[in-house]
């Protein structure tokens, strides 16, 4: 059981209370095996509206327990209750869940970790232990806060005050000093980081000192094994890592800071949490920071993304080659007119939105599954473009001023059941260009391609891994740049479907109608517009969409 209430923490440079989970910031691990459902019992004893996703579970046959506010479900208000059905498909690893309403997410997430099923075992040798490594971001203010006075003026919210590992900022933060984390190691033993960027605005880098970390698996899917002696992390994604206490005993730190490569203000703060060896060892004072990139080392990002690859005998499915359903998307930041009465603090007297295809998205207040399964009239409208409704040079260093203003709306994208999806996401460099972490809920997503520039649909493809791409949830878009990414418009309890049509066995063929969201996971481009909701189209068969819980939360 989860319940979601304010508590107070002084652990942190402060006696303000935050909104928790079960008391505990960050929130409890939720553990599971291969494939296994299971259900969670969500109690609201706060005093706003919450949600609760389930970030890359793939929930088969089961939106209603997705969890973003207004497309999945309506809020739990406070006092009420929601028993979650999580179903676990082909994830494997590390993924997590937050808080899916406004900025709660801040204080509210924790980590999942899917083991192997039982009696079966990693594609690595086991490790001795394991630990989670949460990463995050603190405001002094209230969070809520913070939101709603960005949301009033129009402006860019204010920065962290602090990145934190495992709920502490580190050694450099001299209130919260003795609190600082730190991991008990003995030489010779591996021990598995399982990382999860729970920040809100930042993409990170990650690094242990004097030590190297084999990745192993991203999003909840095997990757081959990657020495490096850094990870970027962005907002949403997790990474699993070795780590091998081969170093002379002693205190190491691990650490992260941001990497940034707009002109937008962000924390460039360092956090540390210490490597202890459990062997004798002369006090260490001053362990040494490790080797972490130029906060604006695009190509260092870069490269080491380009350098993930897919562990193909995991995968579900093979990399789709026909594409049926070609999607191309701007990802903009965008001015929207002042509002009568309204003191706006955006540029030339603006407020600040962002777009997908040039609509900034307008969240309804009744969620749009519901919408769709009781056919209700007028909460959303299908006709998201598949392709930018206006050319043009995305990536020039100027563009017109007649551009930055985009339509509002609550625009949905229809994908017929069983296409092969190719999404191209491109960068603009409206107002500013940025990195954008894209999640797709619902879906593994093949990251076969990544570049700079605007998308050229002749010449970029013939650059794509097709052979064995890291398999996502979460893709990072370069500034400037695009990411391209390959999924089946299905669940993956459709597989079934797959096997069974080879075997003849057409009755027993599962189909779904699924609604899911897709967004930007810095979360100020989220609050802006920066999302939309792909619809995938029912089928045929005896065992369509499961119907809703009862205790779904009311509007």
């Amino acid at each position: 059981m989860l319940q979601v209430r304010e508590a107070p923490y002084t652990r942190l440079c402060s006696k303000k209370p935050i909104l928790t989970v079960n008391g505990q910031f960050p929130g409890p691990t939720i553990t599971a095996y291969y494939g296994e459902t299971i259900y969670v019992n969500v109690h609201n004893k706060g005093n706003s509206n919450i949600t609760l996703h389930w970030h890359g579970v793939q929930q088969p046959r089961n939106p209603w327990s997705d969890g973003p506010e207004y497309i999945t479900q309506c809020p739990i208000k406070p006092g009420g209750k929601f028993r979650q059905k999580l179903i676990f498909s082909y994830e494997e690893g590390t993924l997590w869940w937050h808080a899916h309403s406004d900025w709660e997410r801040a204080t509210v997430h924790g980590p999942i970790f899917i083991y192997p099923k039982k009696g079966e075992s990693y594609p690595f040798p086991t490790p001795d232990a394991e630990v989670a490594i949460v990463l995050g971001e603190w405001w002094k203010s209230q969070v809520k806060d913070v939101y709603e006075e960005f949301i009033r003026t129009g402006k860019t919210p204010n920065i962290s005050d602090a990145i934190t590992i495992n709920g502490q900022p580190g050694d450099f933060f001299p209130c919260s000093k003795s609190e600082t984390f730190k991991l008990n190691v003995h030489y010779g033993k591996t021990y598995f980081l399982r990382i999860v960027n729970a920040a809100m605005n930042l993409n990170l880098f990650f690094s242990v000192s004097k030590h190297n970390l084999t990745v192993v698996s991203a999003d909840g899917g095997y990757t081959k094994p990657l020495i490096r002696d850094y990870i970027v992390i962005t907002p949403g994604q997790t990474v699993d890592a070795l780590l091998h206490a081969n170093q002379k005993p002693s205190d190491y730190y691990m650490a992260a800071r941001a990497y940034s490569s707009g002109s937008v203000p962000f924390n460039n703060a360092t956090t540390t949490a210490r490597i202890h060896y459990m062997e004798n060892h002369a006090p260490t004072k001053s362990p040494p920071l490790p080797y972490l990139p130029d906060y604006n080392d695009t190509k260092t990002a870069f490269d080491y993304y380009v350098s993930l690859k897919g562990l193909t005998e995991t995968y579900p499915y093979e990399v789709p080659k026909d594409i049926t359903t070609h999607i191309l998307t701007t990802l903009s930041i965008n001015t929207l007119p002042c509002l009568e009465d309204q003191i706006c603090a955006g540029p030339n007297g603006t407020r600040l939105a962002s777009s997908m295809n040039n609509i900034s998205f307008n969240t309804p207040r009744f969620d749009i599954l519901e919408a769709y399964y009781y056919h209700i009239n007028g909460v959303y409208d299908r006709g998201f473009p598949r392709f930018p409704p206006l050319e043009f040079d995305y990536t020039a260093e100027y563009l017109p001023l007649v551009l930055q203003t985009p339509k509002k709306g609550t625009k949905v994208a229809v994908i017929k059941y069983g296409s092969t999806v190719e999404l191209v996401f491109q960068g603009t460099n409206m107002i500013t260009g940025i990195d954008h972490p894209i999640h797709v809920h619902g879906f593994n997503l093949f990251a076969v391609g990544f570049g700079f520039g605007n998308f050229d649909k002749e010449k970029d493809p013939m650059t794509y891994n097709l052979i064995d791409p890291a398999l996502v949830n979460t893709v990072l878009v370069p500034n400037n740049g695009w990411a391209s990414v390959r999924f089946h418009a299905l669940n993956p309890g459709m597989l079934h479907c797959k096997i069974l049509l080879f075997l003849k066995c057409h009755f027993l063929c599962i189909y779904h109608q699924w609604v899911w969201f897709v967004h930007c996971h810095l979360e100020r481009h989220l609050s802006w517009g920066m999302e939309t909701v792909f619809i995938v189209t029912n089928g045929e068969g005896d065992a369509a969409l499961l119907p809703p819980p009862p205790d779904m939360p009311p509007c």
